[in-house]
């Protein structure tokens, strides 16, 4: 038999509810309560992200509602898997739930992708440390002035994987737009302060026979002529430095190095096969010969 539910019970029950709803919870209550530590309450009220339900004018003293309980658990969640506090403040503000959901994908991909590199360099520290190196053959090319269709962008160390995919995808498609072929392998000229400060202007590009006429962030540029060092490297990019090692001690015993932006070759590339194993990039160290240098 279900209970009649009489007026009196009623009334207590709305006014619990009510009660329920406006009780305070002191800052120390809400940090047992949503693990979130009591300097990141303060820090999150600082920033504008989660602001108390109420501060005591006399004391300073910061409370919070119950109702505030599952958004500070959203906060923490999030900070978790590493989102800005920009972005989750945008999330939370965020306009409709396809605001939302855009800001909480783009976060995810970035996870994925941070993933990846974490996996390689987990695979790449495994090869290094399980398998002897294998020797390393270098040529001595000289190569002429090329022109290219390029994207010249300073960019830091950090963003320098995911710029170089949308570099090349906005070049391969600007090529494909205007009907005009590559005329060589994919490359990119790195200068001597991404390696040394991590950041420095990159050059991508694509040699052409044909001018392709500028669109987006893609311009004709003229690659200048070089002497050059190469090696081969066969496999990820996680494990490029062993390639640049070896051609490294290479150029300093012979005391043959130049200044001048250090050039890769893509023959191979992720746009061709997701299987790092086959992946092909040549290495090219400027130098002042390459004339009848053993």
């Amino acid at each position: 038999m279900i209970p009649s539910v009489g007026p009196l019970d009623t009334g207590r029950r709305l006014r619990s509810t009510i009660a329920a709803m406006q009780v305070r919870l002191a800052i120390g209550d809400f940090s047992k309560m949503t693990h979130l530590s009591v300097k990141a309450l303060r820090h999150y009220h600082d920033v504008g992200l989660l602001e108390p339900a109420e501060i005591d004018p006399d004391s300073g003293y910061r409370y919070y509602e119950a109702s505030q309980l599952r958004t500070a658990q959203v906060i923490r969640r999030f900070r978790d898997l590493n989102m800005p506090l920009d972005e989750i403040r945008s999330m939370l503000h965020a306009p409709d739930v396809g605001a939302r959901n855009a800001i909480i994908v783009a976060h995810m991909q970035r996870m994925e992708t941070q993933l990846a590199v974490t996996q390689a360099a987990v695979s790449s520290l495994r090869t290094l440390l399980e398998r002897p190196l294998a020797p390393t053959t270098i040529e001595n090319r000289s190569v002429g002035e090329v022109a290219a269709l390029a994207i010249a962008e300073r960019v830091t160390a950090a963003d320098l994987a995911a710029w170089w995919v949308g570099a090349f995808t906005e070049l391969d498609g600007a090529l494909r737009d205007a009907a005009v072929p590559a005329a060589g392998p994919r490359a990119a000229l790195y200068p001597a302060e991404i390696f040394e400060q991590e950041v420095g202007e990159i050059v991508a590009f694509v040699p052409v026979e044909t001018a392709v006429t500028g669109s987006g962030r893609a311009r004709m540029t003229q690659v200048p002529a070089a002497e050059l060092a190469v090696a081969v490297h066969h496999g990820a990019f996680a494990d490029l430095d062993q390639t640049y090692a070896a051609l490294g001690v290479y150029v300093a015993e012979r005391e043959i190095g130049v200044d001048g932006p250090i050039r890769e070759n893509y023959l191979v590339t992720p746009f061709e096969t997701s299987e790092a194993s086959e992946h092909v990039t040549e290495v090219c160290w400027p130098v002042f010969q390459t004339a009848s240098m053993g």
